[in-house]
């Protein structure tokens, strides 16, 4: 199976339980690997053969900016039904970071796997 990916998305978004957390927009850095097959894109050298990564990135952003999640395991599962909804995508792994939310920590957040049959 290939691989593509987007690597530190930097989205601003509403994401946390705390007051403080919901009151403004905060970092929230995305990374995906989108699991799908390009061996036709490789050969006709067509991007509509393939997922535009530009396209789910622009999604994942609009997304991102708009839900107002509590949790980065909401979010994270947004993002990857989101994903899997793209045509030739065969499954998706998602992480979502909040920088800075734990003290003494760069990031902390998830990492979640979901295949098209999941």
């Amino acid at each position: 199976m290939d691989e593509i990916f987007i690597n530190d998305l930097l989205i601003r978004g509403v994401i946390g339980i705390s007051d403080r957390e919901r009151e403004q927009p905060q970092d929230i850095l995305v990374n995906i690997v989108i699991y799908t097959d390009i061996q036709k894109a490789g050969e006709t050298d067509d991007v509509t053969d393939s997922v535009n990564y530009r396209t789910v990135a622009k999604k994942v952003l609009a997304l991102t900016e708009k839900v107002n999640r509590y949790t980065v395991e909401a979010l994270s599962t947004d993002i990857a039904n989101l994903c899997l909804e793209e045509p030739g995508v065969l499954g998706v792994r998602v992480k979502v970071e909040k920088p800075g939310a734990v003290r003494f920590s760069k990031s902390v957040g998830v990492q979640i796997t979901r295949m098209k049959d999941q």
